[in-house]
């Protein structure tokens, strides 16, 4: 994703074809936002569903405003010591050319930053999974814009932006296992130890309230993800996108096989909820490493991953953190497995010639993955525990506690999911509404 270097000879021109492409690809990963509102609402009881949906809505015009203002300008600029970028030039995107192109590629400037646009959206939206039931609305707007701040744009300069420390050091992330999943599976964790338990956590019933909304939110997660992973190459010229775009469908269909099999020999049972929640994890995993496996290993990394994953989403009752719909143990633990397979599994014959242990390459790719890993999670962590313990000293993170008894809609949004007043059915609406025979009118009239 970072400026490649290209002699003034060989300087690119603008493509339509790979612009459209892109557009293309930044509308599929603009979607994943409202999928993943639908996905994670379905998960909820009833009383939370339209602030989960809400939680995912407002980082759509939060995070965009920012990005304009200078988020652009952090994440990609000039670099700054290896840990920010800037270029004032792009604040506000004022002084960008139409076809001004992204250097070292043949899409504008325009194109690459409202397709990064759209990651920076996401990624905060992944964390508010973690939160469900129990945050203001208020104070997580205002997590968010200090989030996306501190933590997500100089984390995106870290990974992809020309000059970032780990771009430096070679570690590969394709389209964001650290710099999105890492980094909002680190935060969700680092927020709960802040903000404490749900009421009722290991006691009450906290089941999903709708199935059929968690797998259309799924299945618009795979959609967009198509966009998110093969457009992350910014063009469509080598195979390499196309490559991403295979082994995205591979592994993701190898996790939900892997989750329902350890499902049902745990627990006895295929569920829907575990297939939605398998095909996240394999769409995490490969998502840092799928420009540089092969489709056989991708298959490894989606089974392992969402056998793995599986395994970790029951973590939270062992160590007693409420992690309300499994942020930390599908996206942060989904996150870590993808990107330090690459240093198995990299064959040298996609993204890069990096090889892989399996593939003759040594341990030297694994160890910087590490770096990359253990990086962006510890920064993660801390500065998103910091930031909420902030926030939840000032203004307070958390609604009370009669209003997350009583529901978060009502009292966040004064509204509900579902409004049945106005509708019945059954025995009883039948004999209210049935016309009066003539013998019971006579009485009535009486």
């Amino acid at each position: 994703m970072a400026p490649a270097i290209t002699l003034a000879a060989d300087a690119p021109t603008l493509s339509a074809a790979n612009t459209g492409f892109m557009l293309i690809c930044t509308a599929l990963v603009m979607l994943m936002t409202p999928g993943l509102a639908f996905f994670y609402g379905g998960m909820v009881r009833v009383k939370s569903t339209l602030n989960m949906l809400m939680m995912s809505f407002i980082s759509l015009g939060i995070v965009t405003v920012l990005w304009v203002l200078y988020g652009f300008s952090v994440a990609f600029g000039d670099d700054k010591g290896s840990l920010v970028g800037w270029n004032s030039d792009w604040v506000g995107l004022s002084d960008i050319g139409l076809t001004e192109l992204w250097d070292g590629y043949t899409i504008p400037v325009f194109v690459f930053l409202v397709f990064q646009l759209m990651f920076a959206v996401l990624t905060p939206a992944l964390i508010s999974g973690a939160l469900a039931d129990r945050v203001k609305f208020t104070a997580w707007a205002l997590f968010i814009a200090l989030w996306a701040t501190v933590v997500y744009f100089p984390v995106a300069h870290w990974v992809w932006g020309a000059g970032g420390w780990a771009f430096e050091l070679g570690v590969i992330d394709f389209a964001g296992g650290t710099a999105v999943h890492i980094n909002a599976g680190a935060a969700a964790l680092g927020v709960i130890l802040v903000i404490g338990k749900r009421i009722g956590f290991k006691k009450d019933p906290m089941r999903p309230h709708s199935l059929p909304l968690v797998m259309l939110g799924a299945g618009l997660l795979w959609f967009g993800w198509f966009g998110f992973n093969a457009g992350s190459w910014l063009g469509n010229d080598d195979g390499v996108g196309a490559l991403m775009f295979v082994n995205t469908q591979v592994a993701t269909g190898a996790a939900v096989l892997g989750w329902l099999a350890y499902e049902k020999i745990r627990h006895g049972a295929f569920t829907t909820l575990g297939a939605a929640s398998g095909a996240v994890s394999g769409l995490v995993a490969i998502t840092p490493a799928g420009g540089a496996v092969s489709p056989l290993g991708a298959i490894a990394i989606g089974v392992v991953a969402g056998v793995l994953c599986a395994m970790a989403v029951g973590l939270k009752y062992k160590f007693g953190y409420d992690d309300s719909l499994d942020v930390v143990g599908v996206h942060l633990v989904g996150g870590i497995l993808g990107s330090l397979l690459i240093g198995f599994f990299a064959t040298g014959k996609g993204q890069s010639d990096v090889a892989g242990l399996f593939y003759g390459g040594g341990l030297d790719q694994f160890w910087k993955q590490c770096a990359g890993v253990f990086g962006v999670l510890a920064y993660s962590l801390v500065a998103s525990a910091v930031l909420a313990l902030l926030i939840h000293k000032t203004i307070g993170m958390r609604v009370s506690e009669d209003e997350e008894v009583a529901g978060i809609d009502q009292a966040e949004h004064a509204e509900t999911a579902y409004d049945f007043s106005g509708a019945g059915g059954g025995a009883a609406r039948t004999q209210a509404n049935a016309p009066i025979a003539p013998a019971e009118s006579k009485k009535v009239d009486a």
